[in-house]
């Protein structure tokens, strides 16, 4: 039978896993410290150990040494429900076999634990971490988002970062860079939408002297000034057709041969590349080539629109406001009503959006407190345009699906009902919009449905719904 240990301060964590751990068939031992679980790992060596980071005393990532000085090379989950990047990257580097974060499902922690049980569970070795700069999360999603960047720093596979404009994806991949094996080498920034589609080669491989008109001195190409390092290609999803071809080639061949040169040159590389736009929609239609997408997006991060992660939106901008003051005065402060207004916003410029705003509100305010007042206009900055949400909304909605369809997979009582119960949360949100756009007009609104009127009228009947 195996030996399940948990160790968490919280009595309501440790009696749920226990019973999860029991009903998989595992002997479990319960810690409230990791001095505790010093003693309980001494007398009868675990199989698995579960750990929550915050412990009174010894806390659980300063513990994992001691645990495995104790229990040999078990496989060690971490939780917490406080973490950051550093965090996450410190359990990954600590060997941590899983970094959860709570609340999670059961269904999650099972996973986990079957993954951990199973023969051969691997083990990571220890290595330094350090800070991000910068990096300002503490809702629950980004907790996540850092488990992600932690995995992505100690592979070596293209990671393609998801998501709108201004939500930190030149961060994310300098935090991979920063806490990658690549760490003391070139970090190189490509925006492709910057570079001209007439010079995109050269700058991306590099020219020879007497290339082309103009060409009056020898280039060296951004591919192979990142070699030995990580490549950051920003906007991806500008690389020209004809010239994503040879980026895939350089990739796979880890060369490049610049405009005019007869022999190639080295540009072994590490990409983490970025895009605000659905990449699976270009791909569908003939936009961008499916070879090079499967080779960057490896490994795939979407990070989430401000308005997902409100928690984070008076933070980030106390931060910003900190980066912004004069150096011989102290930071100004927020107000309690602009607290609750920023938070209020949805910020569809994301975090950059918010940086402006607390820009515009120190001029205004002349440094002082801030004021509701003293805000930019909620309208004074464009939306995306119209093509930018779908694709951001998609990757949203994709992911919420996701974890809705895992949580049913769970539950034995779903069994047979998945469809009819997707059906029954889509439906009515999707029929009362339609409906509300189009003022109450039953045939206009199943022409933009795409459904017949007859059937239309009994999905309404149906859910209670009136035209």
């Amino acid at each position: 039978m195996p030996k399940l240990l948990v160790v968490d301060d919280e009595q309501s964590i440790c009696w749920g896993i226990g019973r999860l751990g029991e009903e998989m068939g595992c002997d479990v031992a319960v810690a409230a410290s990791a001095e505790q679980a010093f003693g309980l790992a001494a007398q009868d060596q675990p199989d698995v150990i579960v750990i929550d980071v915050r412990l009174p005393g010894v806390d659980g990532l300063t513990a994992m040494d001691r645990l495995r000085e104790l229990a040999g090379q078990v496989p060690i989950l971490v939780m917490t429900a406080y973490g950051d990047m550093s965090t996450a990257v410190q359990a990954v580097r600590n060997g941590a076999f899983e970094y959860i974060v709570k609340p999670f499902e059961l269904a999650a922690m099972r996973r986990a634990l079957e993954r951990a049980l199973a023969p051969a569970a691997p083990a990571r070795q220890q290595a330094p971490v350090e800070p991000v700069e910068g990096f300002v999360a503490q809702a629950p999603i980004m907790q996540e988002v850092f488990n992600q960047l932690a995995l992505a720093a100690d592979s070596d596979a293209g990671v393609l970062l998801q998501g709108e404009s201004g939500t930190g994806k030149e961060l994310a991949a300098r935090a991979i860079h920063k806490f990658s094996r690549r760490s003391e080498t070139p970090f190189v920034v490509v925006n492709m939408a910057s570079l001209s589609e007439s010079l995109v080669e050269s700058e991306l491989f590099g020219h020879v002297r007497g290339a082309f008109t103009g060409a009056d001195q020898a280039r060296v190409g951004l591919l192979p000034q990142a070699d030995g390092g990580t490549l950051f290609l920003d906007e991806v999803a500008e690389i020209p057709l004809p010239v994503q071809v040879k980026v895939l080639r350089a990739l796979e061949q880890k060369e490049v041969l610049p405009v005019g040169a007869s022999e190639p040159v080295p540009a072994d590389f590490r990409l983490v590349s970025a895009s605000h736009q659905n990449l699976h929609h270009l791909v569908q239609t003939g936009r961008f080539r499916h070879d090079l997408f499967f080779r960057i997006a490896a490994f795939q991060i979407d990070l989430p629109p401000l308005r997902d992660r409100r928690d984070d939106i008076v933070p980030l901008a106390e931060h910003a406001l900190r980066e912004l003051a004069d150096p011989d005065r102290p930071p100004a402060q927020l107000a309690a009503a602009t607290c609750q207004a920023l938070r209020e916003r949805d910020w569809y410029g994301n975090v950059r959006e918010l940086r402006n705003a607390m820009e515009h509100a120190l001029i205004v305010s002349r440094g002082g407190l801030i004021e509701v007042t003293h805000l930019p206009p909620a309208d004074r900055l464009p939306r995306p345009a119209p093509a930018d949400l779908p694709a951001a909304v998609d990757l949203q909605i994709t992911r919420l699906l996701t974890q809705w369809t895992e949580s049913r997979l769970a539950d034995e009582q779903a069994a047979g009902k998945l469809y009819e119960a997707l059906l029954a949360m889509v439906e009515p949100v999707v029929f009362r919009r339609v409906i509300q756009e189009h003022a109450g007009q039953f045939a206009a609104s199943a022409r933009v449905l795409g459904l017949h009127r007859t059937t239309l009228r009994k999905k309404l009947e149906q859910y209670g719904l009136e035209p």
